[in-house]
């Protein structure tokens, strides 16, 4: 699912209870679209309501999550999370994207939260648009970035035509989704990417679950976030028809995760 950014820039950790319970099953729900043109048109197309693609399973707690990134985002803007200003080696990644996927275009943020990461893109000459959960989100990322595209759904929910996008971003957006749902939306992504598109994903590293109850200075929340070591991501990547280009580790940060960045490409 395209949710707000939980953790791929240092942050309030939050109260955090770890489990390493199955996976559960859960639904999505429905979305907003926009009306346009450019990629934004291209995400509405996910015809909201008109159903998702059949290997693209809908999460159980969806509602819960999007209503608690709905209360954490007006903190997440006021504390300044998710920015880039003192984090090179994510910028750098994100240069070395957009040198990939500029011609391409256009450019999809899946869970871009406030935009941005959408917008540092834009910077760089990007064609590009957001789609987040968060109705609030996307709110604030509306009002921060008024000349760039964005709309709600959940990762779940998009229904891309094949072959039409030059890359997708999952920037630390994706790892809500339980490990049978992850896998559909990666080939729902990938198909959506022309020959040599890229997707650029970020996620915590570990195993098993941790369940997080407070975010952002004490607001209450109820989200899973679910763990992954880098070979195992990139598998999931390559069984979805993708070939890696590169990984970036980084340290333990504030959430008391390691993280990873692996930029994939769609052969051809």
């Amino acid at each position: 699912m395209s949710t707000a950014r939980d953790g791929h820039r240092p942050r309030s950790a939050g109260a955090l209870t770890c489990r390493f319970a199955p996976d559960r099953a859960r639904r999505a729900a429905g979305a907003r679209s926009v009306t346009g043109t450019g990629p934004a048109a291209l995400v509405t197309r996910a015809a909201y309501g008109a159903g998702v693609p059949d290997d693209v399973a809908r999460p159980a707690d969806l509602d819960v999550v999007r209503g608690s990134y709905d209360r954490a985002a007006d903190a997440y803007v006021a504390l300044r999370a998710g920015e880039l200003a003192d984090r090179p080696w994510l910028r750098a990644a994100l240069a070395a994207f957009a040198e990939e996927v500029r011609a391409l275009r256009p450019v999809l943020d899946v869970g871009c939260g406030p935009g941005h990461v959408t917008a540092h893109l834009a910077g760089l000459g990007v064609d590009v648009s957001g789609v987040d959960l968060s109705p609030r989100m996307v709110g604030h990322a509306r009002r921060l970035h008024p000349g760039l595209r964005f709309s709600v759904a959940s990762a779940t929910d998009l229904r891309l035509d094949d072959a039409s996008l030059g890359g997708v971003l999952g920037w630390w957006s994706l790892f809500h989704l339980p490990r049978t749902v992850l896998p559909g939306v990666l080939r729902s992504c990938a198909r959506a990417l022309v020959p040599g598109g890229q997707f650029l994903l970020g996620t915590h590293v570990g195993d098993g679950e941790i369940v997080r109850t407070e975010a952002y200075g004490g607001v209450p929340v109820r989200w899973t976030t679910h763990l992954w070591r880098p070979a195992a991501l990139t598998a999931l990547l390559e069984e979805a028809g993708l070939e890696t280009l590169a990984q970036l580790r980084l340290p333990t940060e504030a959430v008391g995760l390691p993280q990873v960045l692996v930029a994939a490409r769609r052969p051809g």
